[in-house]
């Protein structure tokens, strides 16, 4: 692969974000209390969160096998839940403390781009743009991003190579070649990056993700070691 980096493009979470084991059932179940009357029993909320559960499952399981996106709506929509203000309300509640960037982002996203490099930022994620910009504004980093593209809103989900063609050309970037993947799944990130023609570094945080034999080009253990491994290309 020749030499000459224009952009580096990160997953969201568990690279851009620390990595958190989350209890996807209590989650729904406190989606479920939100999302039916008040007067609900305990069974209709558990039946709701299992509904919600299994249809989510679902949909991240062909994330990965048929790489096809998915938003809430399609999630309510498949448990066949309404989904009212105060579920999608409980929703972005319930994930909230799961959205924090990682304390080092800042520092090294300002010196990618001091190096001239386009930054840009790929999620699988059913969540709205809105709700990651919100994000990244609040934690002081949104302005450090130049082009962001969440699956919610396209068709397709890492990795796939037309997710990272959208996100190259939300950088404004041409060349898969000059372009790093910086991840923390060895298939969705890893694999997806390589075969879409990107070198890809792989942030080891996640655990219980499928997996790949497709090698990442750097490990990293902690975002402050990405300028130094992207300048060795540069």
């Amino acid at each position: 692969m020749g030499g000459g980096i224009d952009a580096v493009i990160f997953d969201w979470g568990g690279t851009l974000t620390p990595f958190h084991l989350v209890d996807l059932l209590e989650i729904w179940r406190g989606v479920a209390r939100a999302a039916l009357p008040g007067d609900a029993g305990a069974e209709a909320v558990e039946h709701t969160a299992l509904a919600l559960h299994r249809a989510d499952s679902a949909i991240w399981n062909r994330a990965y096998t048929e790489c096809t996106s998915a938003d809430l709506e399609e999630i309510f929509g498949s448990a066949g839940v309404a989904l009212n203000r105060a579920a999608l309300d409980s929703v972005h509640d319930q994930w909230l403390p799961h959205t924090y960037t990682d304390p080092e982002a800042h520092a090294m996203l300002a010196a990618l781009r001091g190096r001239g490099l386009k930054v840009g930022v790929l999620s699988n994620t059913v969540w709205p743009r809105s709700w990651h910009r919100s994000w990244f504004e609040r934690d002081g980093v949104l302005d450090l991003i130049d082009g962001d593209v969440y699956s919610s809103e396209i068709a397709w989900t890492k990795p796939h190579p037309e997710a990272f063609a959208a996100a190259m050309s939300a950088v404004g970037a041409e060349r898969p070649e000059r372009c790093v993947f910086v991840g923390d799944q060895l298939l969705a990130d890893v694999h997806g990056a390589k075969a879409a023609g990107m070198r890809a570094v792989f942030v080891p945080y996640s655990s219980g993700m499928p997996v790949s034999e497709t090698a990442p080009d750097a490990v990293i253990r902690s975002l402050a070691e990405l300028p130094s491994v992207v300048e060795g290309w540069m």
